[in-house]
């Protein structure tokens, strides 16, 4: 029932004021506020890892940007003389940069290719149902517990020239005797033995805990099939295990430019050169001793953004790689 009235006071308290907004947007800021009074602990829970991630990662990686772009000695940092890019342009004409850059690229070679190769076969091994394989699980993640320090130091000791194990071997089969640390692709190769002892089984759960991942429906076609457990290693595996592949390239790209603690303590006198003629000095060796050796600061830093750089190019092209296979295959 409608009741109808001529009194223009009743019509002033019923009707809405002509000004009024729509009761549509004053409800959203009052949503927004409940909703973040509803969120506050997930705010408070993740605030932690924020504010670390500013200062331990944000704010030194805008500095050394910062730095890069001026001349700056360790004795003197408050001295700073802006250069813009001088310090690129000098590290581009640097002799000792583009060695750095070729044995990075060596031994970066020499560490992955191996690496991936045997972590991926013993993956394949380990997916089989053996006995102990718990154990032996384990035992491939003993070399990624182990300190850099205590593994470089022991196989510095086997690749020794006077009393090393591997020249005893090489002595006991005739074969002469190998001065590793002295030799450009000789300690480049030791080195690489190094990292791919200690990352090998690291790798190797990865791409076991793909395989498992993978679904046996395929398995039990392909052995319907007549295929050998090598081609269904082949046909099925591999293929399943692309992305998983394709990441552990990058991850082993970025630990080989960055690669610092095997070369520095090889030698067992801590030395950033590389050895004598620089034969094994990485560009992490090469950014350490332009810093602390030189108390170039500015050098420094323009080295460490060149490693950046070189990461972002590698992990580009194989993005853009991945992305061409994966339209190749739709």
């Amino acid at each position: 029932m409608t009741i109808a009235s001529d009194d223009p006071r009743v019509a002033a308290v019923t009707a809405p004021p002509p000004d009024a907004p729509p009761a549509a947007p004053a409800a959203a800021p009052r949503r927004r506020r409940a909703r973040l009074t509803r969120n506050r602990w997930g705010y408070a829970y993740v605030a932690p890892f924020f504010l670390l991630f500013g200062a331990f990662s944000l704010y030194p990686f805008l500095y050394t940007a910062y730095i890069s772009l001026h001349e700056v000695r360790l004795s003197d940092i408050d001295g700073a003389e802006f250069v813009g890019f001088g310090n690129y342009t000098a590290l581009l004409q640097n002799e000792f940069f583009w060695n750095a850059a070729r044995n990075t690229l060596t031994i970066g070679i020499l560490s992955t290719v191996p690496q991936l190769c045997i972590a991926l076969g013993l993956a394949h091994l380990l997916n089989y149902r053996l006995r102990g394989r718990t154990f032996f699980r384990v035992a491939m993640l003993m070399p990624y517990a182990t300190s850099i320090a205590a593994a470089t130091l022991v196989f510095g000791q086997l690749f020794g020239h006077d009393y090393g194990l591997i020249n005893a071997l090489l002595q006991g089969l005739g074969l002469d005797r190998v001065d590793w640390e002295a030799g450009t692709l000789s300690s480049q190769v030791a080195i690489s033995v190094i990292v791919t002892w200690r990352w090998t089984g690291y790798n190797a759960l990865i791409y076991l805990a793909a395989m498992q991942a993978i679904p046996n429906d395929l398995y039990e076609a392909a052995t319907l099939d007549g295929a050998s457990r090598w081609k269904q290693f082949i046909h099925v595996t591999v293929p399943a295990l692309k992305p998983t592949i394709l990441f552990t390239i990058v991850v082993s790209t970025i630990g080989a430019v960055q690669l610092f603690g095997e070369p520095l303590l090889f030698s067992g006198n801590g030395m950033t050169n590389g050895g004598a003629s620089n034969q094994y000095q990485t560009l992490g060796l090469l950014m350490y001793d332009q810093g602390w050796t030189n108390f170039r600061l500015g050098q420094a830093a323009a080295t460490a953004w060149a490693m950046f750089l070189i990461i972002l190019v590698v992990v580009g092209a194989c993005a853009l790689i991945a992305r061409r296979r994966a339209r190749a295959e739709r």
